[in-house]
């Protein structure tokens, strides 16, 4: 690791993301429900009330649509707000500023203005958080014109992408994994952007192409390493960014290897798994077996921890499908 480089937890990166931006422009605002107490929000809001004091650190009564319709008004007036969502469901009482007015500002102004403002929602997979507290619903907001999703994986990228999507013209919306939050590897000090819309190869292979964002990267990568003690070489592709996805990148990897397999976060049924299966069959790649998902069940998520061990794929559950592909 060189000196311009350090390990960092996952929400660790977040929290010097934050401060950076907080420090570099005054107009960089956080806004939501816990920011005050850097436990809540997994430690992603430390120091920084005690640092820029409650006017641009605003702890929020429980009131998703009007903390974020402030926030997409402050936008409006140029601001770059950051409103966070501690749980990711209840975004959903966010949806008329989030898609009927941010999504569309652009737009309706004939391009003469824009609503630079990040939606970041938190998925409390696990932990027996139950149905209405561990919903991913990255889905909807890829289904929106105006809306960019970006869903990091990594320390690393966590903070180049909340970077990118702080100063980002467009409205973003930041999908983030709590059980990342732990995870640490090697991030830069210094102040950077990770490019919306740019994936990464974060393992080379030859037999099958394994497309991953997020919390289900660590999940691919175990099942990579696993097949290829079994003589299968997968290619994992981290795309970082669901909306606009790399669309070169993913064609170019599954057309060097025949064969796909997409590891989602969220449902099956109407998910992004399901779409960026379409683009690779649209876009006619030669395929040597079916395309494949590993997804969640068409099912709300239990509370009991047994429960959530036959609900959550694993590792396993993605090397049993490489198997199958590749028999």
């Amino acid at each position: 690791m060189s000196s311009a480089t350090r390990k960092l937890s996952y929400s660790l990166a977040i929290n010097e993301a934050l401060h950076q931006a907080m420090a570099a422009d005054p107009r960089v605002f956080l806004i939501g429900q816990g920011v005050k107490s850097p436990w809540y929000v997994g430690n992603t809001a430390n120091g920084l009330l005690k640092r820029f004091g409650a006017e641009r650190v605003i702890d929020t009564p429980v009131s998703e649509n009007g903390v974020t319709g402030a926030a997409v008004g402050a936008a409006l007036t140029g601001m770059r707000p950051v409103v966070v969502h501690p749980r990711m469901d209840f975004m959903l009482y966010g949806f008329d500023p989030i898609i009927n007015q941010a999504a569309n500002w652009h737009y309706m102004s004939g391009g003469t203005s824009s609503a630079p403002v990040v939606f970041w929602g938190i998925v409390n997979r696990g932990g027996e958080q139950a149905a209405q507290h561990s919903q991913a619903l990255h889905s909807m907001f890829c289904h929106v014109p105006g809306l960019k999703v970006v869903a990091p994986s990594s320390p690393a990228d966590a903070k180049g992408l909340m970077l990118a999507s702080i100063f980002d013209d467009n409205p973003v919306v930041f999908v983030d994994d709590r059980w990342l939050y732990s995870t640490t590897d090697a991030v830069p000090e210094a102040m950077y952007q990770t490019p919306i819309g740019s994936g990464v190869v974060l393992r080379r292979g030859t037999d099958l192409t394994i497309l991953c964002y997020s919390g289900m990267v660590p999940l691919a990568l175990e099942a990579a390493t696993l097949a290829g003690q079994e003589g299968v070489s997968c290619a994992i592709v981290d795309l970082r960014t669901l909306k606009p996805f790399d669309r070169e990148l993913v064609l170019s990897s599954v057309g060097a290897t025949g064969r796909v397999l997409v590891c989602d976060v969220g449902w099956k049924s109407g998910g992004w798994g399901a779409e960026i299966i379409t683009t690779i069959v649209e876009a006619g790649v030669t395929l040597k077996t079916a395309p494949r998902r590993v997804a969640l069940p068409d099912t709300p998520a239990g509370a009991a921890r047994t429960l959530e061990k036959g609900y959550y794929p694993t590792a396993t559950t993605i090397l049993g499908v490489i198997r199958e592909m590749n028999a």
